[in-house]
């Protein structure tokens, strides 16, 4: 899996960074699940993995890439405050949904 940056920017009001990138996954032959993805863009980035948020994962038709965007926050407590219900879900699994019952 190769990821080639196109765009990225700071955006101090939302305490994040945003990565538009392109995901290459010719290897697999298949779109790699978000888990994958966030590790690599946490190993690129060198930030730790509970601050990365994939927003959407499109496949090219006919080839093996995709286009990505990941937003890379300050802090936990930031992401958790200011992204949507549904991403979180979609990024961090059933777990932060009985979590988020239980409050």
């Amino acid at each position: 899996m190769e990821v080639v940056v196109e765009s990225e920017r700071q955006n101090p009001l939302l305490k994040r960074r945003e990565v538009h990138f392109i995901l290459k996954y010719g290897d697999e032959g298949k779109t790699p699940p978000r888990s994958d993805v966030r590790r690599k863009i946490a190993g690129l980035f060198s930030v730790e993995v509970e601050r990365v948020v994939i927003d959407y994962i499109k496949p090219e038709f006919g080839k093996t890439e995709a286009k990505c965007y990941a937003k890379i926050y300050d802090s936990v407590n930031d992401l958790q405050s200011i992204e949507r219900e549904h991403i979180i879900r979609r990024n961090f699994g059933k777990k932060e949904e009985g979590e988020e019952e239980e409050e």
